[in-house]
């Protein structure tokens, strides 16, 4: 029955356990341990022999809950919610590999995710190359014989670049290779990456699935054959678990994921039409807008735009800056995916730590700025866009 539901239905209902007292609101564990009725019910736990929680490090009530109901989203048959997006990303990458493997990663990365690729996983002699991932090619061109991932982020931070991950998982198919896919910025209700060919999906829940600024939060969703092969044992040894409050608050955050990326959606299309029409902004990237340089693989495997706009001012900093300082409604943070509209300039703040020519290869200017659409009136984003605008040096 559950199977047949539709996501909205999927984000209220599924997964849930309710107690002897059949709550309304999913409950809360909050509790590190679990007692068992006798000694021999402790042993058959622990061997595996009988279901049940053992430590809330392993797993609980609660983050069960939320694990079930992103699986139901994701079309995944399991999941692990982590403390944060970047335990994530770690944890998908790192437990399945060991020193002499390879990854090939695309270039435009998250600077923390390009962080764990480019500079932790050589530490343990995990070698990495880094593409332009926009074209097939490079990343065939980059696989090895210890080619054992391909990591990317689909559409891209900040510059909202897509990547052709059909296109990828064919690649890493023919060399038993495993894709990763960093899914945050589609959402999972605009692109399935596991129906792609992908074969991890990764979220740093904090962004839209909590959505209200409340919390930190990440999962890894897969088949069940990797998470007990690769992502188990070292979930369970390493600790990355998320906190049973943490993922009640999740699962408050997913029931209105749909309203609320519909109407951020809708926003972020309006804004995005807006702002390239300006004599000052140099350009507007926009996964909805025709003029995508990657619209034709969007169409192919995106049922939305995003809730994410990219945009150029043509007075670099100083203009970047102006803007950012007279905005009155949007607000200036590195997060994004809130019900409030949020915008960053990404050269100071998100990808600081990358070398001037590394951001000029990912499209990141000085003027470059990165908004998230909130869920508030587009008007009155609109004319605080039109306000702001007024106010940066010509």
């Amino acid at each position: 029955m559950t199977q047949n539901w539709r996501p909205a239905t999927q984000l209220v209902h599924g997964g849930t356990l309710r107690s002897q007292y059949g709550e309304t609101s999913e409950a809360i564990y909050l509790t590190q341990g679990f007692v068992y009725e006798t000694a021999e019910a402790a042993e058959a736990r622990f061997k595996g022999e009988s279901e049940g929680f053992i430590y809330a490090r392993y797993g609980s009530p609660t983050n069960d809950m939320f694990e079930k109901r992103m699986c139901m989203l994701e079309g995944a048959e399991e999941a692990r919610a982590t403390a944060s997006g970047m335990a994530a990303v770690a944890a998908a990458i790192l437990c399945q590999l060991k020193s002499g493997d390879h990854i090939v990663a695309a270039r435009a990365l998250f600077g923390s995710c390009r962080w764990v690729v480019e500079t932790l996983a050589p530490k343990y002699g995990i070698e990495c190359t880094l593409v332009d991932g926009r074209s097939l090619e490079n990343w065939e061109k980059a696989i090895r014989k210890s080619t054992k991932v391909f990591f990317l982020e689909s559409p891209t931070n900040p510059t909202l670049e897509v990547i052709d991950i059909a296109g990828v998982a064919k690649l890493a198919n023919q060399i038993g290779a495993r894709v990763v896919v960093d899914n945050v910025f589609a959402t999972p209700l605009f692109q399935k990456p596991l129906e792609l060919g992908a074969h991890i999906v990764v979220y740093s829940a904090t962004k839209h699935i909590d959505g209200q600024g409340r919390c930190l939060g990440g999962v890894v969703l897969s088949d069940s054959e990797w998470v007990a092969e690769h992502l188990q044992d070292y979930f369970r040894h390493t600790g990355p678990a998320m906190s049973p409050f943490n993922a009640w608050t999740l699962l408050k955050g997913i029931e209105t994921l749909p309203l609320r990326v519909r109407q951020q959606t809708e926003s972020a299309a309006k804004i995005a039409d807006f702002l390239a029409d300006q004599k000052k902004v140099a350009r507007v990237i926009y996964p909805g807008r025709a003029d995508h340089p990657q619209a034709d693989i969007i169409a192919k495997q995106m049922t939305g735009g995003s809730t994410l706009v990219c945009l150029e001012l043509k007075g670099g900093k100083e203009a970047a800056f102006a803007l950012q300082n007279a905005l009155e409604v949007v607000k200036i943070s590195n997060n994004l995916g809130d019900a409030k509209s949020l915008i960053t300039h990404p050269a100071t703040t998100t990808h600081k730590n990358l070398t001037d020519e590394a951001r000029a290869e990912l499209g990141i200017s000085a003027g470059t700025l990165r908004l998230s659409a909130g869920i508030e009136d587009s008007q009155d984003l609109l004319e605080d866009f039109a306000r702001a605008l007024e106010k940066v040096p010509a």
